[in-house]
């Protein structure tokens, strides 16, 4: 007797028809988000909150300590170039080690992996809390980067690969894009609370207790997957070309602070961070046996135009929340919980933008979505330009701020949607590497461009209202840029397909369906 499944199988006995979900590692995944682990049924739901949790701790610690450097400086006598350290060295680990750990999520399981870098993420942490110095306090944030390098790609392919039907990934992908978009906001936000209530210390503190009840919830409901070898050796030479280029290249740009853009110093350290990067290609195209990234995957339009976007969007929203801050402390006087407080409507919209991003996607598609959400925040930036000092909040900050805010949060759903589209399984975390590794690192050059535009601006006279006004017509100078740059990759979101989608690749008998994000033309 044959039978016709739900799913289309004819010609099959119920028992030799494939079952709809996707066995690995002792999990099994519907689709919805729904993993049966040993006998259990864990709702996606649980799934869902643990990867956005961890994705937000990791994006939150990248703008949490902005406000809290005053009192880092104090406190551990940090020098000016100290303080930039605390940022930078974060900063410069997270962006190299990303395709790394995106890789090794996908080789060696997404879950084993993920726990690894929650707990390396908490103890360094609660390492960089303990400091005594400013050397201890910038090691641990950098390994803070590290750890967070590990954990953050592994959330995102967790996700792609447990919600594989169609509206439930684009519903999570919708809530983790919303978590992570509003991060960078509430970091501000919470940094301000922290330094201002208890101490600077808490700003890393509060990932301690915050780990350990991910860590405990992960262990319960993460399904253990993975689709790589784990027997095949990572790229390590590829790795080490790339990171150390990257970091290279990163640390020639934030360092023209000190050294000018056409020193001896700073050529020779991006000629050689450029050197890196083509003998990561050569050894990627010629030479690795099984590459980091095989360079075929930017055949695919979708993924090199959402990394193109999220390059612009790394670039821009560094800016505004490093030169807002300084504008409304340095030249408007508030205080770090004024300033938190005074960030809290653009990271709201960020996050009312974001959640409903994932139904205006299917209804019209990722290239419009992105194409209006980026100028939507370029036009809130290049109000900003207008900014004068002494600017009341409301016109000056709030208004423009909501269109930041809402720009973003309407882009990143779209752009992580593109960057995953068309990805066989085994290559999940290696996109969500790549995507989350361009936002970083435009995020470095970017912040470095538009502080050596706003550095170009000098006081004629050490007078307050004179220091004042070029300070803010140096910012106004930045958030320029920061326009300007958000209008280009409005330009390469043009390049991706009007729709995003999922289709469901048959699968021989006996073997489990495989489900693809493929790429719909318009």
């Amino acid at each position: 007797m044959t039978l016709l499944n739900p799913g289309g199988t004819m010609g099959l006995r119920r028992s030799q028809v494939p079952p709809p979900w996707r066995a690995a590692g002792g999990a099994r995944s519907a689709g919805d988000g729904q993993v049966l682990r040993e006998g259990r049924a864990v709702p996606g739901w649980a799934t869902l909150a643990v990867c956005c949790l961890a994705q937000f701790m990791v994006v939150l610690d990248i703008s949490i300590v902005n406000v809290a450097l005053p009192q880092m400086k104090i406190g551990l006598h940090l020098s000016q170039g100290g303080q930039q350290w605390v940022i930078n060295a974060y900063t410069l680990s997270f962006a190299g080690l990303l395709m790394l750990g995106g890789r090794a999520a996908d080789m060696f399981g997404r879950r084993r992996v993920f726990l690894l870098g929650l707990g390396s993420f908490t103890a360094f942490s609660l390492l960089g809390g303990l400091a005594q110095s400013g050397a201890w306090l910038i090691t641990a944030r950098a390994l803070q980067g590290a750890a967070g390098a590990v954990l953050a790609p592994a959330t995102l392919s967790l996700l792609t690969t447990t919600f594989t039907a169609p509206a439930a990934r684009r519903r999570a992908l919708g809530a983790w894009s919303a978590t992570a978009a509003s991060g960078a906001a509430i970091g501000v936000l919470a940094g301000g609370i922290l330094t201002d209530l208890l101490d600077w210390r808490w700003v890393l503190f509060v990932n301690v207790p915050i780990g350990l009840a991910l860590i405990a919830g992960a262990a319960r409901t993460l399904p253990d997957s993975r689709v790589g070898d784990a027997a095949r050796r990572l790229d390590i030479p590829g790795a080490v070309t790339v990171t150390t280029g990257m970091a290279l290249i990163v640390y020639g740009i934030v360092g023209t602070g000190s050294h000018p853009w056409g020193s001896a110093h700073t050529i020779l350290i991006l000629v050689f961070g450029i050197a890196l990067l083509a003998a990561f290609v050569l050894i990627e195209a010629r030479l690795a046996e099984h590459p980091l990234v095989p360079l075929g995957v930017f055949r695919r339009r979708s993924l090199t135009a959402a990394n193109g976007v999220s390059f612009a969007i790394g670039a821009s929203i560094f800016s505004v929340f490093f030169f807002l801050s300084l504008y409304l402390q340095q030249v408007n006087g508030y205080s770090p919980l004024q300033a938190g407080l005074a960030f809290l409507p653009v990271g709201l919209a960020i996050l009312f933008a974001a959640l409903p991003a994932a139904r205006i996607v299917a209804r019209i598609g990722a290239r419009r979505q992105l194409t209006v959400g980026l100028l939507l925040a370029a036009t809130g930036l290049a109000w900003m330009t207008q900014l004068t000092p002494g600017d009341g909040y409301w016109s000056g900050v709030f208004l423009p701020g909501l269109l930041v805010g809402a720009g973003f949060g309407l882009s990143f759903v779209p752009m992580t949607m593109g960057a995953t589209a068309g990805m066989p399984p085994q290559q999940a975390g290696l996109a969500s590497g790549l995507v989350n590794t361009t936002r970083q690192v435009g995020g470095a050059i970017g912040l470095a461009v538009t502080a050596t535009v706003a550095g170009s601006v000098h006081a004629r006279s050490a007078a307050p209202h004179v220091v004042a006004a070029a300070l803010t017509t140096g910012y106004d100078r930045a958030f320029g840029v920061g326009a300007a740059v958000l209008v280009a990759g409005a330009l390469v979101a043009l390049l991706l397909p009007g729709r995003l989608g999922i289709a469901q690749r048959p699968a021989p008998a006996g073997d489990s369906a495989e489900p693809e994000v493929v790429a719909a033309k318009a």
